[in-house]
């Protein structure tokens, strides 16, 4: 059976132990902040890009990478008579997995590619599963199949302060006609299908505070949670409440906290946080 090897992007939430330890490879989108272009994770870090888009003149701009990119990527990995499994954020969001899918044809060995209806942090709960099946031998379908499984078991909530960036990003196209004239309330969405869904709305912190302290509470009641994580763009005191609150909820499950990428915060703004958790 052929080596099979895992590709990624870079709005993945990944620590960089576990890119070593499971050897893939993340293919970084750019970012423009008044015209300066950026490489996600090489020449701006998530710190520094919070700073420069509070500064911007201008919403910063992300771009998929180039099917040219992706096609070296894939013919170097595949070079030895490897398989390739590349495993992309929500089409919803970004072209990514398209350039990814062209290049794919276009490639002479294997490659696979996968939507896999999420990012963050609940995009690496299928990458890190597809990791192990990988180590234990499985096949291309099997590990697919795996990936679905834990996929449909995801479940990705985000708090979002404020709706500019995603409504000047086109990222609430379908959502925009009963938010366009709230633009100054906290707004509760679920990516859900591969789509942004409002749901929940309303004015100032209470409505943050609420759903949190909801959710918690409906968490703790769930079995089987085998992860959480936490993202943020900006206000970690917020993020950290959050956490606090799971793991009393949640004592025994593991939680990761990390700032989110710099393509995701472009998206929602300072202030916006994801929980995500699966269950198997």
């Amino acid at each position: 059976m052929s080596k099979i090897k895992l590709v990624t992007d870079s709005s993945i939430q990944l620590t960089p132990e576990e890119v070593k330890q499971y050897d893939i490879t993340v293919i970084p989108l750019t970012i423009m902040i008044d015209s300066t272009v950026y490489i996600d994770g090489e020449t701006i870090t998530r710190a520094e890009f919070m700073d420069k888009m509070a500064a911007a003149q201008a919403l910063p701009k992300t771009s998929q990478p180039a099917i040219g990119t992706f096609l070296d990527v894939f013919d170097e990995l595949t070079a030895d008579g490897s398989e390739v499994l590349a495993v992309h954020m929500l089409e919803a969001i970004s072209g990514t997995v398209n350039s990814a899918r062209q290049a794919a044809e276009l490639c002479h060995g294997k490659v696979t590619v996968v939507d896999c209806d999420f990012t963050d942090r609940a995009m690496a709960f299928q990458v890190i599963a597809a990791a192990k099946m990988i180590e234990a031998g499985k096949s291309i379908d099997e590990i697919v199949a795996r990936m679905a499984e834990v996929r449909d078991h995801t479940k990705l909530m985000m708090g979002v302060s404020n709706l500019d960036n995603l409504v000047k990003g086109g990222r609430l196209s379908r959502v925009s006609g009963m938010l366009s004239t709230l633009l100054n309330i906290k707004v509760i969405l679920e990516v859900t299908g591969g789509e942004l869904v409002a749901r929940q709305k309303g004015r100032g912190m209470k409505t943050i505070h609420r759903f949190v302290d909801d959710f918690v509470a409906k968490l703790a009641l769930i079995p089987n949670v085998k992860e959480v994580g936490i993202s943020y763009a900006g206000g970690l005191e917020l993020a950290q409440d959050i956490a606090a609150k799971i793991t009393a909820a949640l004592p025994n499950v593991p939680l990761l906290l990390r700032p989110t990428d710099p393509v995701i915060a472009t998206h929602t703004g300072d202030g916006a946080f994801a929980i995500m958790y699966y269950v198997d």
